[in-house]
């Protein structure tokens, strides 16, 4: 994979330094450059803040400059809520723009780079194209399908066993584990758990990165299809939102509690074993979750996996053996052949404390970059 030239990898990380901030739209940096000299560097803010290009306009000489930026700078469409970054490129007197990527939002996809040349803009394509694929995959797969991002997460003995058999879970990786966690999770647009978790733990499923509490927290979205968490769940009482996804059957004096708290009920149809995905899903996309990051039991990663919606997954694995009838990572129908397994792309393993961290992706979804 060819790297990044400097100017477009100090892009990159000005964009990775808002990843998780900046949903609905794509995190995305940009840099100005004047005889090899960067005068100029801005990212995404949340919406309706300003863009990643017009932040670095804003601070730097433009006129005669070059500008990287990790995605198509975007031109008009209806119902735009910021200037096009388009205008504010050609105005600013920039000669050229080297972009990594093209968007694949149908509103822009193409245009604003048409719209640059037009002006009498030189723009090129590519410069750090695989890296900045890979790292708004939640972006790109949002906008190619409308259905988030999911990553898959789990905590498990060598044996495979989330808990023993009398359900105790507390804790089978070590600290340092659970921080990559709480920064994970803080890098996400929302934390996907199932009914089952949250009445075995009653965790709080919010981000705490080096046990601070950030006031940006992901989207806390538990799946009931009975109406079986209780309203005074410690999940209600964080900041942030809730969403509640329940059977369009479950009881409604129950969904009248749960909105109390000030949570949203999605009311889905069931399936065999819980709320049908294919409708959850788009439904989250629509309302702006790009990314998930999935803390759940086997039932529902299980389905997750079966419906072929998980397109990454870590995996941390504690040095120790449970045994016995513990609770598998994994549920679901699986796969009736060990050919058919759900298999890892682009495998990482790392050590992190005492603990084993196995990730890569999966799933259906194909990244163009990849």
């Amino acid at each position: 994979m060819p790297e990044p030239s400097p100017f477009m990898r100090a892009a990159l990380d000005a964009a990775e330094a808002v990843r998780g901030a900046t949903s609905p739209n794509p995190w995305v940096g940009a840099v100005v450059v004047r005889d090899g000299e960067i005068t100029g560097q801005g990212a995404t803010s949340p919406p309706p803040g300003m863009h990643a290009e017009a932040a670095a306009l804003a601070g730097g000489e433009a006129q005669g400059a070059t500008l990287y930026c990790t995605l198509e700078p975007c031109a008009a469409f209806e119902g735009k809520r910021t200037p096009p970054c388009v205008d504010a490129i050609r105005e600013a007197g920039v000669a050229k723009v080297v972009v990594a990527l093209e968007d694949p939002d149908p509103r822009v996809s193409g245009r604003g780079i048409a719209a640059l040349r037009e002006a009498g803009v030189t723009v090129e394509t590519g410069d750090g194209r695989e890296e900045v694929s890979r790292s708004l995959r939640p972006y790109l797969k949002h906008r190619q399908t409308g259905t988030p991002y999911i990553i898959a997460k789990f905590a498990a003995s060598l044996d495979g066993r989330t808990a023993a058999n009398t359900g105790d879970s507390k804790w089978i990786t070590g600290e340092a584990a659970r921080e990559v966690v709480h920064r994970e999770r803080a890098r996400v647009d929302a934390i996907l758990s199932g009914s089952g978790t949250v009445l075995a733990d009653d965790p709080a499923l919010t981000a705490r990165p080096g046990g601070i509490l950030p006031g940006r927290q992901p989207v806390r979205v538990i799946v009931d299809a009975r109406g079986r968490v209780p309203a005074d769940a410690q999940v209600f009482s964080g900041p942030g939102h809730v969403i509640v996804a329940a059977g369009e059957d479950a009881p409604d004096a129950w969904k009248q509690q749960i909105t109390a708290t000030g949570a949203t009920v999605i009311d889905c149809e069931r399936d065999g074993t819980g709320v049908n995905l294919q409708q959850l899903l788009p439904a989250l996309a629509r309302r702006g979750i790009m990314s998930a990051w999935v803390e759940a039991g086997s039932t529902l990663l299980g389905s997750l996996f079966d419906g072929g919606h998980v397109d990454e997954l870590w995996a941390f694995l504690a040095p120790r053996i449970i045994g016995g009838r513990g609770a598998p990572a994994v549920g679901g129908e699986g796969v009736q052949r060990v050919a058919d397994a759900h298999a890892l792309r682009e495998v990482v393993v790392e050590q992190v404390g005492n603990d084993i961290l196995v990730r890569g992706y999966t799933g259906r979804w194909d990244n163009p970059g990849d």
